[in-house]
């Protein structure tokens, strides 16, 4: 039988000096389901896993002491000056009160927009100050300085300084009266909002309610579940008041609508007060329309974020995921050039940083996998084609894609699939182009049948534990190929200075015929010799090392820089924006201009080279096209998967995207791009990782919060446009221009970097490599996450393992040497459903596998 959960709240510690604390902690106690609540205590069953608070998983609790007695024991535990009640959150659909309160509230209203106190206690002085200089709200018969002391409840002694009407408290213990806090109950126990607190008052000698609204000019730490305030809600009211009326009442109302992430974060890029005023009247319409949505039962069709089970009539529905996508997204279509740019929530700065960002994120491996096309494929598919190839098809996707913060790539798979196909027609004697835009054509056909066959529904059976096993694996390959691309150039260079071939006899007809100029002859005997004799030094390889590791270690430094405390929020966010592009362009600096005597690796370029040429198809016989098909099928799996698997990690919950998925129209747009790839000559892609992700977190708003000691990020908002993609994409354009030089001044180890960079950034929130880390931490230091919390420590290790022999196994096959080995990788990731669905239920519990799964807490 399933424990619930009885959570008492009880006083925390004395806070550390000149901490103010509003103040509770909660102690677990497992009740079963046939013993009767304790008297003030509340029974509640754990909701679902959820890292965000929405719906009926938000609660209010009013955190009330009363001064004086003590409760009588509860389980063996002692509850000291303590009650707690549950409250509802206000209805704002039924309620006439609510309108009510927010009608009175915007005729008088008190809001202070920039307050710089970092104390509780000198925050809500400023706020009673303010209240009291107010002529709408005055209050003759009434002492602010009475009501200051009645805000607090202060177990021990106290002393008033008259003088300064300061507060000393011998003992430290300084707790707030009444609070209302929303909380979410979760699988960790109770999660607590932690960026607003809503403080209660009555106070008798008032003569009516007021209400003040402070949004301070940085988050402060106030001590435990309030260590990162934005927003303090004062509510005074008088002692005797109607029950509609109360304190307790007036806070619902405010603490309500706060309970928004999203709206939080509108009310922060308000500037005046009537923006903020306006944000607290559309605030109120949405919470009074929000259960007049229509809800689409056929769009639960054909949506693989869906709860309806799968069905093979499904895939029988011929158009019908495409139909219902275009549905859902053509409306919105021209919101997505203008939300961020038109309005009063502009964010050109934020479009501008990920313009860059992206820009110098899709340009740097397009030339890197250009290169290496151009070594595997003699010339056929080069940088300059790659290039193109990427301007074109990011340009068609940006514009059309359904889901417009994917980012389409050429990537390593797809180079390595080309190099297979070179080998392929050297073997058998064929024409490259041929055989190339034959595969791709094929490949676009069944892409194509895909999306019209609603096949995009098998996402469903990727669970998150196999989606992570995938995106690590890429990363992975990221690695692998910085580390073998250092490596190339350590086995070259990093040898003793030898000379280069022809230089001794060379030298030798030059000393016959005399003294040569750049020879020159030391007192010692020794000779100097021209760089040009010299074929290997060390300094060489040593520098691309430093270039690559100072590339990664910048880059992620400025990353992390926005949390740190130096420099204003605002440049601290620019810089984390930037990171990529100012490590690329300083390191760049570094190795081609600082050490210019000394050459480094760089891609090669041949502007010589036709660079558009259609197939000539003629040249194929029936059987290479036949062979073609299979080789099209092998392609369009690595696709499907690809593409479906970012996309779903691109719209997972925690990414708070509004304006809907597109599966099934992605898929279909993807083949019909790589239709002209095919023809053109020019590299197929697909929807990328990380490239998406990062796309993401770089247009996101982000809310911090700590639990147990650890800091989480929590998405607020999303900026889903179509411009940072179109620009990026059109600068890509614009840069073949660039050709040989400046692009060329980028040198190879700089690239590795860049792959190092991205892999690095696109581990974070990876729940696999959080667990994975679980193995090397005391088990003090373990996260409160949602599966630490149900799921036996064994089992998570076991699952950890499991995976971790998955990842090995896709590593061995794809990154395995021999070449044809890798065309079959893509039947190899297809084994890994079976493999979660099937045999993991048999080793471990179905229901710890899913608490697994999860969404991370």
């Amino acid at each position: 039988m399933e424990a619930n959960k009885v959570l008492h709240f009880v006083p925390s510690e004395a806070p550390s000096a000149g901490m103010t604390k509003n103040g509770y902690f909660y102690q677990e106690m497992e009740q079963r389901e046939k013993e009767e609540p304790e008297d003030g205590s509340e029974e509640r069953e754990e909701g679902q896993d959820s890292p965000i608070p929405s719906g009926d998983d938000i609660h209010l609790y009013a955190n009330q002491i009363h001064p004086g007695g003590t409760d009588s024991d509860v389980h063996g535990c002692v509850l000291l000056n303590t009650s707690r009640r549950y409250v509802k959150l206000m209805n704002f659909e039924e309620e006439v009160r609510a309108h009510r309160d927010l009608d009175g509230f915007l005729e008088r209203a008190s809001i202070l927009l920039h307050e710089d106190e970092a104390s509780l206690d000198d925050v809500l002085k400023t706020m009673l100050r303010h209240v009291s200089q107010d002529p709408h709200t005055a209050e003759p018969a009434c002492n602010f300085e009475e009501i200051m002391s009645s805000l607090f409840t202060d177990a021990g002694s106290q002393e008033v300084n008259d003088r300064s009407q300061s507060f000393l408290f011998y003992d430290n213990v300084h707790l707030l009266s009444e609070t209302l806090q929303c909380v979410t109950a979760t699988a960790t126990g109770v999660q607590y909002q932690q960026s607003w607190l809503c403080i209660l008052c009555n106070v008798k000698s008032l003569q009516r309610r007021h209400v003040c609204i402070s949004r301070l000019e940085r988050p402060q730490n106030w001590g435990e579940n309030c260590a990162e305030v934005r927003y303090v809600i004062l509510i005074l009211s008088p002692l005797k008041m109607k029950s509609t009326k109360t304190a307790m009442e007036l806070g619902r109302t405010f603490a309500t609508m706060f309970s928004d992430i999203s709206f939080r974060q509108k009310l922060l890029e308000t500037k005046t007060q009537q923006e903020f005023k306006e944000a607290l009247v559309i605030q109120r319409y949405h919470l009074t329309s929000a259960k007049h949505k229509p809800v689409s039962t056929e769009e639960e069709g054909t949506d693989p974020h869906s709860h309806k089970p799968l069905k093979c009539r499904d895939f029988f529905r011929v158009g019908r995921g495409i139909y219902e996508d275009l549905c859902r997204r053509l409306p919105l279509y021209a919101s997505d050039f203008t939300d961020g740019i038109v309005g009063s929530n502009k964010a050109l700065g934020k479009y501008m940083t990920t313009a860059i960002f992206l820009y110098i994120a899709v340009l740097l491996p397009a030339i890197a996998f250009g290169s290496l096309n151009d070594e595997t494929t003699r010339g056929e598919i080069d940088v300059q084609k790659t290039i193109i190839g990427q301007s074109i098809g990011g340009i068609i996707y940006s514009l059309c894609a359904g889901s417009p913060l994917v980012v389409p790539l050429t990537t390593a798979p797809i180079a390595i699939f080309i190099g297979v196909i070179r080998g392929i027609c050297d073997d058998y004697d064929l024409d490259f182009a041929a055989f190339y835009a034959c595969i791709g054509l094929w490949n676009s056909l069944f892409l194509i049948l895909g999306g019209v066959f609603n096949l995009s529904l098998l996402v469903k059976l990727f669970k998150r534990s196999i989606e992570e096993v995938i995106a690590l694996f890429i990363s992975i390959a990221f690695v692998v190929d910085a580390v073998k691309g250092t490596v190339k150039i350590f086995l070259k260079y990093y040898h003793p200075p030898t000379l280069a071939n022809g230089s001794m006899a060379e030298l030798q007809r030059s000393m016959n015929g005399g003294v040569i100029e750049g020879v020159n002859i030391t007192g010692a005997g020794l000779v100097t010799l021209p760089e040009s004799f010299i074929l290997c030094t060390r300094a060489r390889p040593l520098l691309c090392l430093l270039l690559m590791l100072g590339t990664l270690w910048l880059g992620y430094t400025l990353y992390e820089f926005k949390r740190s405390p130096f420099l204003h929020y605002k440049i601290r966010e620019i810089l984390s924006d930037c990171a990529l592009p100012i490590s690329v362009l300083i390191f760049s600096f570094i190795g081609s201009y600082v050490f210019n005597d000394i050459g480094l690796p760089v891609f090669d370029f041949d502007d010589e080279r036709k660079l558009f040429r259609v197939a000539p198809f003629e040249k194929l016989s029936g059987a290479s096209v036949l062979s073609a098909m299979g080789l099209g099928f092998l392609l369009a799996l690595l696709i499907f998967i690809d593409q479906n698997i970012v996309v779903s990690l691109t719209n997972a919950p925690e990414n708070r995207l509004i304006k809907g998925t597109a599966y099934h129209w992605d898929l279909t747009l993807s083949g019909i791009v790589n239709i002209l790839m095919s023809v053109l000559g020019l590299p197929w892609m697909h929807a990328a990782f990380p490239h998406s992700t990062l796309h993401v977190r770089q247009l996101a708003f982000v809310e911090e919060r700590v639990e147990g000691g650890h800091l989480y990020e929590t998405i607020v908002s999303v900026k889903e446009t179509r411009v940072t993609s179109l620009a990026a994409n059109i600068l890509i354009g614009v840069s073949v221009f660039l050709l040989p030089v400046p692009l060329q001044w980028i040198p190879k180890p700089v690239l590795y970097g860049l792959f190092l960079y991205i892999a690095l950034t696109s581990i974070d929130g990876n729940q696999m490599c959080d667990r994975m880390a679980l193995l090397l931490k005391e088990q003090t230091s373990y996260p409160p996450t949602h599966y630490i919390r149900k799921v036996p420590q064994r089992k998570i290790h076991y699952f950890t393992f499991l995976q971790m022999v998955q990842l090995l196994f896709l590593c061995a096959f794809g990154m395995y040497p021999l070449p044809y080995m890798k065309m079959i990788f893509p039947l190899l990731m297809i084994i890994l459903i079976p493999i979660r669905n099937c045999l993991l239920p048999r080793i471990i519990e179905a229901r710890y596998l899913d608490i697994m799964d999860a969404q991370h807490m």
